[in-house]
């Protein structure tokens, strides 16, 4: 990916998630940074980005069913 289309920031690796809600609302308990907002993508996955620790952006997704 040289952009990413929507985040204002491109994540280093994406993380596929069974429970996208569920890893968004651990994220926001543990305090990290969220850098691009839970959201629903017109390309079909709902994901958000989140800054690790060490500073990597990581986007944690989950594909919409079919």
């Amino acid at each position: 990916m040289s952009r990413d289309a929507t985040a204002p920031e491109n994540p280093l690796l994406t993380v596929k998630v069974v429970d996208v809600d569920d890893a968004y609302a651990n994220a926001r308990r543990r305090s990290y940074q969220i850098v691009h907002p839970l959201t629903t993508e017109t390309w079909g996955v709902r994901r958000f980005l989140v800054r690790a620790p060490d500073g990597t952006v990581l986007n944690i997704a989950q594909h919409r069913d079919r």
